[in-house]
């Protein structure tokens, strides 16, 4: 049996973790340690961790505040298992989630695993509404946890995996506050080391529980896809252009419907496929309707940050940055 370490950096979000905490005290495998890293929060969730005591092989720690990054970096360093496996703490897992990924690395060793993330029946209406525009073929969200080559699939930080071995390899993750999974995810690869996505090893992730945040979080994603270009020149793709286009296409539209009306239908258009689509999925009228303002947010909000990151990196060419340094989950 494969012995897991599951690390989780939290930052002001005791009540998420509780409900973390109880979908890992129900799994059918529990070869595995949890280890809470603490990022300086002023909302401590030790108390939670200690109604799970009895329960788990859980081990608390409170350190400063660096960013998810290096706080998974620091459980890393105290971790006893083979595997270290990384979870948000907005995340809710499965019940057979390690029974599966054990079996799955068992029987197909890998050096790194990911899996894809979906909404639990129970999540708000806007809840679903972003797990759609995350996931949606029809926005950028089909990249993740969709990748035909499973084989090259770029695990990420809220369902990810790696061996003990990959860790003293790489030294872990990097400083980047956002696109830090992608850029592990990248070194991993560049090292050498083998990754695949397990499919049936999904969690429900909760992700921003309004559009404000939802809007800053994938902003800094757009101005991290520039970020992770300068570290590595290959991993920028085509795709990765298509919200720049989408937003570039719809203010273009928008100015010359003064022109013509009918500048307006291939917006209709995609109004009309992205309500449909979520309704076919969701089987909901609300979370249709906000599966489409949702998807205008992630396409708009990403298109935004990678136009402002290509400018000052590219063109002006200014240090790394992000944007909501000190707002962001406000």
């Amino acid at each position: 049996m494969i012995k897991f370490s599951v690390i989780v950096p939290v930052y002001n979000r005791p009540d998420e973790l509780k409900e973390l905490l109880e979908s890992l005290n129900k799994q059918t495998f529990q070869n595995f340690e949890v280890i809470i890293v603490e990022d300086g929060s002023t909302l401590k969730s030790d108390t939670i961790v200690q109604q799970f005591e009895k329960d788990l092989d859980i081990k608390y720690f409170f350190k400063s505040n660096s960013g998810p990054g290096q706080s998974r970096n620091y459980g890393s360093e105290r971790a006893q298992g083979d595997y270290h496996v990384f979870f948000d703490s907005d995340c809710i897992i499965p019940d057979r989630y390690f029974e599966i990924v054990n079996k799955r690395l068992s029987e197909k060793p890998v050096d790194a695993y990911g899996g894809p993330d979906m909404a639990h029946p129970d999540f708000s209406a806007v809840q679903k509404s972003i797990n759609y525009s995350m996931t949606s073929f029809f926005t950028t969200g089909g990249i993740r946890g969709g990748m035909k080559n499973e084989k090259k699939f770029h695990p990420r930080s809220f369902n990810m995996g790696f061996s003990k071995k990959v860790y003293e390899n790489t030294k872990g993750f990097s400083k980047m506050r956002f696109g830090e999974d992608v850029d592990m995810s990248l070194r991993i690869i560049e090292n050498g080391f083998t990754t695949t996505l397990i499919k049936e090893a999904a969690v429900y992730h909760k992700r921003r529980v309004d559009y404000k945040k939802f809007f800053k979080q994938v902003f800094n994603s757009g101005i991290a896809r520039i970020n992770l270009f300068k570290r590595h020149p290959k991993s920028l793709k085509l795709v990765h252009f298509l919200p720049t286009g989408f937003t570039l296409g719809l203010f273009l539209l928008l100015a010359l419907c003064v022109l013509s009306i009918y500048f307006l239908i291939p917006i209709g258009f995609f109004i009309v496929v992205i309500f449909f689509d979520s309704l076919r999925l969701n089987k909901n009228f609300k979370v249709a309707f906000l599966s489409v303002i949702s998807s205008f947010i992630q396409l708009l909000a990403y298109g935004f940050g990678f136009i402002k990151s290509f400018f000052k990196r590219i063109i002006l060419r200014q240090d790394e940055f992000h944007a909501y340094r000190k707002n962001f989950y406000k």
